[in-house]
């Protein structure tokens, strides 16, 4: 029996290499800093090693429970192996959406599209199948049936990200050894074209009548009143529908966007037109000047589609996302400095001298710009 590791050292421990622990337990360091838990017994007269899970995720009394329960089941004769079996792919969906839950953005709709796309797409073939048992032929019959991979390859590669997550959790808790949604299938799978797909935009001369014709339309007025907000701040959806209240200053004219919600992570500074809080005094009158400043009927946050509907059922043809490249259009058209266009739009500077001056004198100038743009949607 070897001597026994401790929860202090299994934490601080970064020497690469194998320590062993009671009932056959080892930890194995690898040179990234990886620790994976393992066990290392005879079974019916032939020595196996067998994966018990990454730590931490498995703590050091979970994993000495296991190869206790190895040992033990090995001295009876039986295969230890069968003494954890793996959940199916299906079960396992549902513990890593339990685990990634408190991590995705309120109201983004993260959880209804993971669900949506696995079940339709993954479950239907994966769903019974235990995680230790899937195959990467299993992952590539998934991926490649009715032509998915190449005929849908935004779908088809989120599908793919998905699953892997959940490969790899079956790796951490120790049912598998290997993800097989990694690199080699990737290798394997059809090549495709690189085209790529832009969002579907209006010229900006038909923004201002795309503007008029919602603000005509029978719409609910918080979707509304989003969707010119949106406009005239040239911002996001997921931006727009979420803001609240406590992120605007009506004194200095200003909406602060926080980084939680922003696509690159950082808290978003927007300049406010005359337009703009006039859009968000309507809002006011309306809805109150707490909470959600654009909320459903039901005062909960928009739908993430709520807008694109509205936009097809009045025969718009833009996307939502759209409007921004039509900001971007009219910027170059009336001769506004790039930087000032790309910081509006919050696009990451790659330049870092241009980044540290955006960080200056930029904002009073943005002001600006925002000012002329609803001046041109209004004129």
């Amino acid at each position: 029996m070897g001597k026994a590791l401790s929860a202090v050292f299994v934490k601080g421990v970064k020497e690469p290499g194998k320590y062993y622990d009671l009932h056959g337990l080892g930890l194995m360091v690898r040179a990234g800093g990886t620790k994976y838990w393992f066990w290392r017994g005879t079974v019916r007269g032939k020595r196996t090693d067998l994966g018990i899970g990454t730590y931490p995720y498995i703590t050091l009394k979970e994993a000495r429970e296991m190869a206790f329960e190895y040992r033990r089941t090995s001295m009876l004769g039986r295969d230890p192996r069968a003494v954890r079996a793996s959940p199916t792919f299906a079960e396992a969906v549902e513990r890593v959406i339990a685990l990634n839950r408190p991590a995705w953005k309120t109201g983004a709709g993260t959880e209804k599209q993971w669900r949506t796309e696995l079940a339709t797409y993954a479950v239907p073939r994966l769903g019974e199948k235990p995680v230790g048992e899937i195959s990467m032929a299993d992952l590539m019959a998934t991926l490649t049936a009715d032509n998915l991979w190449t005929t849908k390859p935004k779908l088809a590669g989120r599908l793919l990200g998905r699953i892997g997550a959940v490969m790899k959790w079956a790796v951490a808790q120790g049912h598998r050894n290997d993800n097989p949604a990694g690199d080699a299938l990737v290798a394997a799978l059809p090549k495709r074209s690189q085209r790529v797909k832009h969002h579907r935009a209006l010229p900006h001369t038909e923004v201002a009548e795309a503007v008029a014709r919602v603000q005509e339309s029978g719409a609910w007025e918080g979707v509304k009143l989003a969707f010119e907000f949106m406009v005239l701040t040239a911002t996001r959806t997921g931006e727009a529908r979420l803001a609240r209240w406590d992120e605007i200053d009506l004194e200095a004219r200003t909406w602060t966007v926080p980084a939680s919600r922003m696509k690159a992570g950082k808290a978003h500074r927007v300049p406010l037109s005359d337009r703009a809080v006039k859009v968000l005094r309507e809002a006011e009158d309306l809805f109150g000047s707490e909470g959600l400043l654009f909320p459903s009927r039901r005062g909960k946050v928009l739908n993430q589609t709520t807008i694109y509907t509205m936009l097809r059922r009045l025969g718009i043809p833009s996307t939502a996302h759209g409007f921004r490249a039509s900001f971007r259009t009219w910027c170059g058209d009336s001769a506004q400095p790039r930087e000032l266009a790309e910081a509006a739009l919050a696009h990451v500077v790659p330049n870092r001298v241009e980044a540290a001056y955006a960080r200056g004198t930029m904002f009073e100038r943005r002001r600006r710009v925002m000012q002329d743009w609803a001046a041109y949607l209004v004129g």
